[in-house]
């Protein structure tokens, strides 16, 4: 079972505009049209068998909203009504949300199985004050918490959630199940196996293998685009065990096939490849 951990979709009447729009900010190119069936497409190409959404609020009054169009997601996920590849949701909230231990109770009961978190959309230190208390009543909630880390392409320079604060967050909060996305930091890299590794945080593989695929609109240098090679991932794959690594595109962002590629070619063992690939996501979720 191959498990994408980290996708993302938009309502059909929002989706080409919200593509279009994020694809122009960070001038990168987008792999679908950011629709639910354009990511089963997706799957159906790469041979991805369940997706996970990732959804943001960035503004408190999304966070009903959205957390309602996850569960409605799920629901046919459960009920069968997709036939081949399955996509699944979680949840989302936003650090200025008020009653945010009510509606992660919800989120619970509801059988969502995680939250995402932005904390640079979201304009707040994952180990701030207002991050801590929702990410302490998740854990409470058994609810896992996936992260954006590092630094995010389109809004350059900005650092809301680095290895070093989600080692203060782990810290505070103690032993939970604690995703960071872009392998721990999105060209934070360096950091990250020497302050996670003796964590319990797993890492998402998405959106950082090879070299980002740009806009035709001279935005991004040659030497600007690298992310991390064969080596890189290895180093921190070392570090961490395959065990606690989980395969993530980021779609639409890089395309599924391609992710999966740069994975399989890894030169790991293949129990290795399916922990990675699938085999972690699912003992988690399932």
């Amino acid at each position: 079972m191959i498990i994408d951990i980290h996708t993302h979709t938009f309502p059909d009447k929002i989706a080409g505009k919200a593509v279009e729009s994020l694809s122009k900010e960070a001038h990168i190119i987008a792999h679908t049209d950011g629709t639910v069936p354009g990511l089963v497409k997706s799957m159906e190409e790469s041979g991805v068998d369940i997706s996970l959404v990732m959804p943001v609020a960035t503004d408190p009054g999304q966070v009903v909203k959205v957390n309602d169009s996850s569960l409605r997601n799920n629901e046919k996920y459960y009920e069968g009504i997709n036939d081949g590849p399955r996509v699944l949701s979680f949840g989302c909230i936003h650090p200025d949300f008020g009653d945010y231990r009510k509606e992660l109770r919800r989120i619970r009961e509801s059988g969502i199985k995680g939250i995402k978190l932005h904390p640079v959309y979201q304009k707040q230190d994952i180990d701030g004050l207002a991050f801590l208390r929702i990410i302490d009543c998740a854990a409470e909630n058994d609810l896992i918490v996936l992260t954006h880390a590092g630094l995010d392409v389109g809004i350059p320079g900005v650092v809301h959630c680095s290895p070093k604060m989600c080692r203060n967050v782990l810290d505070k909060i103690g032993d939970f199940k604690f995703i960071l996305a872009h392998m721990g930091g999105w060209r934070n890299w360096e950091e990250v196996p020497d302050l996670l590794a003796e964590t319990c945080a797993f890492l998402d593989s998405s959106f950082a293998a090879e070299e980002i695929e740009p806009l035709s609109d001279g935005y991004w240098d040659d030497k600007d685009r690298s992310m991390l090679d064969q080596k890189g991932y290895l180093r921190i794959i070392r570090a961490f065990g395959p065990d606690r690594i989980l395969f993530g595109s980021d779609s639409p962002w890089t395309g599924q096939k391609k992710s999966r590629d740069f994975i399989e070619k890894l030169p790991i063992a293949p129990e290795e490849l399916q922990l990675i690939l699938g085999e972690n996501a699912k003992k988690l979720l399932f």
